[in-house]
């Protein structure tokens, strides 16, 4: 049996979760290290299906002050998105560069982050998975 099949999934809940603390916990589950079997060069983290993505919470004043770049590879090509733009727009993309931004810059890390599932609100569609439901501290 491979452990492609028989890989474990957990849903999290992100409504009133603070962004980064949220990330960190999807990260560590994702590497697999809330596992007593963890080994750095093995991939054998859970998946995880994050919902209510769009109630995500930020602390300070991120909300104005954070900004995502991206640039188009042509001179002048920045653009620039604030925080609030980016939840308004796409609330699971800010939590996926959350969770990212954490994992290893590696094949492995690259492995976890398809593992992710982000949904803006309380539906998913991996009940085939049978998810388990996370608690992350308030």
């Amino acid at each position: 049996m491979s452990a492609q099949s028989d890989r474990r999934w957990v849903v999290v809940d992100a409504s009133g979760q603070t962004l980064g603390r949220l990330a960190t916990r999807i990260a560590h589950v994702l590497r697999g290290k809330d596992q007593p079997t963890f080994t750095p060069n093995v991939d054998n983290g859970a998946g995880v299906i994050v919902i209510n993505a769009a109630h995500v919470r930020v602390t300070g004043r991120k909300l104005e002050q954070k900004f995502y770049a991206r640039h188009s590879g042509y001179p002048g090509g920045l653009r620039l998105t604030r925080l609030d733009e980016m939840l308004a727009r796409r609330p699971d993309r800010v939590i996926r560069l959350a969770v990212r931004g954490m994992l290893p810059k590696n094949v492995l890390g690259r492995r976890a982050l398809k593992r992710l599932r982000v949904y803006d609100g309380p539906e998913h569609r991996h009940e085939a998975q049978r998810p388990q439901t996370l608690e992350v501290g308030v």
